[in-house]
């Protein structure tokens, strides 16, 4: 495998927070960075070495490890590690080594520090500790509600001891909770069940009082995880009742923290890489509401859990690329798959459906289309089967107006920039959010460069656009309260969505073809619009925090809904929030507002 400058740059792209970085900016970087190649089990460097720059994986898998040899994390493509090391006393602080054959870029020390000095993008994403290198487990600093399983299942003190084995049997646990009087005055594991009845021989028509373990050790929802180990590892007890005003509300057990350590964001693309199947995919991809609640109940930021979420639909993408050539031969001619949308911005939540397209080289030819048409069908079927349900509005590879040569797709973005009516707009909108996914990134790049100049020398073009992204606005009502949604399923609530991110998004669209930003990300862009000029910094800074309440809150209703066993959206009902979360969403809402109606009529600062 070759590696040039090009290949590099086309990487870094798809790799934050380089893609925030302008394309002259990007091609510097590019010239920095050296291949290590590292065979599986060689070690990378150890703890208190010298490290005289940081390393991105570009292939592989590395494992850290801390100075007491265990395992802090385990990571794969486009994950950095090193940098802990760096912005303290240049010394390694964990060990590193190559878990399979790496192929890792190597940025120079200098170099990382110069970004970190001159882009905010970069200040912002490694010293919030993305590498998570030198970070105890979150396991240990979860909150027990966000590793308990909820709705226990219970009996009463007078029930038999076969009835409560069948119970078990029947939900498929290893304990119940014994309540009486709506209190908790036991537990009954299938332990007792084999240590207390089966070796005892004792009649399992007996209540199962006679077996239980009575006023069990409890913890409360607001204990930590590192409160669960200490007290299993010292007990040597497997199963924990969480007790919330003398009500039994969860119950913690061994297999609850194996599950939770079981599941990771490199974990789980390591698997979708050798998976043989879109069965074996789906089973992997099924964990991801899983992930969600852990990343939230870190207290990560979004723009991590949408990043983390969204590099799996990447992989799982690549490998139905590859599976599908598998199936269907080698390419005849190159070709680029790119996704737009949620997973285009790096911004998939708990609920997305698939936008994508391909892009092919100008050689192809019409017989040779129906590759293409296979091969998307494969892919998209596919992505649909994993959980990514197909586009509502058929923006997909398997239209054929989006599986097309680079020339014809060079067509499509000049007449909308020029002939700018409302389907233009909708689709420059979404075709604004593209991202090479797999395939040759050159096939874009150079189209992305001359559209982002084309459309931003356009004043009707930005013009339309601007007016455009003022489609979407937060849901303000009188006197600035908030507005919720007054009939239907889903009344009460407001779509956060809709009329939370996306009115962002939509600005964040537009700052970046005013200044001719390559970034994709939402959040990105506003960093880099504001490094830009294109917003001032006051302005820049009340909506990047703006944005980050809402589309924090919008992931942590998410998470709340997968803890209560369903699936997630993107409604929240604020009448579940405190005056204080209200208020302050209030607030995040009225600055959208403000900034939009900023944009409209052409400033570029706030207040």
């Amino acid at each position: 495998m070759t590696l040039d400058q090009s290949a590099i740059s086309g990487f870094l792209q798809r790799v934050h927070p380089y893609d925030s970085l302008p394309l002259d900016e990007l091609a510097r970087v590019a010239i920095s960075f050296r291949r290590r190649d590292f065979p599986a089990g060689s070690e990378i460097y150890a703890v208190g070495e010298p490290l005289d720059g940081l390393y991105l994986i570009h292939s592989g898998a590395v494992e850290v490890i801390d100075r007491n040899g265990a395992t802090v994390s385990t990571l794969g493509p486009s994950n950095s590690f090193g940098e802990r090391g760096l912005m303290r006393d240049g010394l390694a602080m964990t060990s590193a080594r190559a878990t399979e054959d790496s192929v890792l870029l190597k940025l120079p020390v200098n170099e990382f520090r110069r970004l970190i000095a001159e882009h905010a993008a970069f200040e912002r994403f490694f010293h919030r500790g993305r590498g998570s290198e030198n970070r105890p487990s979150d396991l240990a600093t979860l909150k027990v509600a966000d590793l308990m399983a909820r709705d226990p299942v219970t009996c009463p003190p007078d029930t038999s001891i076969r009835d409560a084995a069948v119970t078990m049997r029947k939900h498929r646990i290893s304990s119940l909770g014994v309540v009486e009087d709506g209190g908790l005055v036991g537990i009954v594991t299938t332990r007792d069940l084999s240590n207390r009845v089966l070796a005892e021989g004792r009649d399992p028509a007996l209540p199962v009082r006679e077996v239980m373990t009575a006023d069990p050790l409890v913890l409360a929802p607001s204990a930590l995880g590192s409160d669960v180990l200490h007290t299993m590892l010292e007990r040597r007890i497997g199963h924990l009742p969480v007790v919330e005003g003398g009500r039994l509300v969860g119950m913690v057990t061994q297999t609850d923290l194996t599950r939770f350590q079981a599941v990771s964001s490199a974990r789980l693309i390591r698997d979708v890489a050798t998976a043989a199947s879109i069965e074996e995919l789906a089973a992997i991809t099924g964990h991801i509401p899983q992930l969600l609640v852990q990343l939230v109940g870190a207290h990560n930021a979004h723009e991590v859990v949408t990043r983390l979420i969204t590099d799996i639909a990447d992989a799982a993408t690549r490998r139905l690329l590859r599976m599908a050539e598998a199936q269907f031969g080698p390419p005849p001619v190159p070709y680029l798959w790119l996704a737009c949308g949620s997973q285009g911005r790096q911004e998939q939540t708990g609920v997305s459906d698939q936008d994508n397209c391909l892009m092919l080289d100008d050689a192809v030819t019409e017989d040779q289309m129906a590759y293409f048409a296979q091969l998307a069908r494969f892919v998209c079927d596919g992505l649909d089967g994993i959980g990514y349900f197909h586009c509502p509005g058929d923006m997909m590879a398997t239209n054929p107006r989006w599986c097309q040569p680079v020339r014809v797709w060079r067509r499509y973005f000049r007449g909308w920039v020029n002939t700018p009516d409302p389907e233009a707009q909708m689709l420059a909108s979404v075709m604004f959010d593209l991202r090479p996914i797999g395939g040759e990134t050159r096939l874009f790049s150079d189209l992305q460069a001359e559209t982002l100049a084309m459309a931003s020398k356009n004043s009707i073009f930005v013009a339309h656009m601007i007016s455009n992204s003022l489609k979407h606005q937060p849901p303000l009502g009188l006197l600035r309260g908030i507005a919720t949604i007054r009939s239907g399923e889903y009344k009460n609530h407001v779509d956060m969505k809709l009329g939370g991110v996306i009115p962002v998004v939509d600005l964040g669209r537009v700052y970046a073809l005013k200044g001719r930003l390559s970034a994709v990300n939402t959040r990105a862009r506003l960093v880099a619009a504001e490094a830009a000029g294109v917003i001032s910094a006051s302005g820049a800074r009340d909506l990047i925090e703006a944005y980050d309440m809402i589309a924090g809150m919008r992931l942590e209703s998410q998470a709340a809904k997968v803890r209560a066993g369903r699936k997630p959206d993107n409604y929240m009902a604020p009448s579940d929030l405190s005056d204080f979360e209200r208020s302050h969403l209030r607030d995040a809402f009225v600055v959208v507002r403000t900034m939009q109606s900023a944009v409209g009529h052409g400033k570029n600062t706030l207040g």
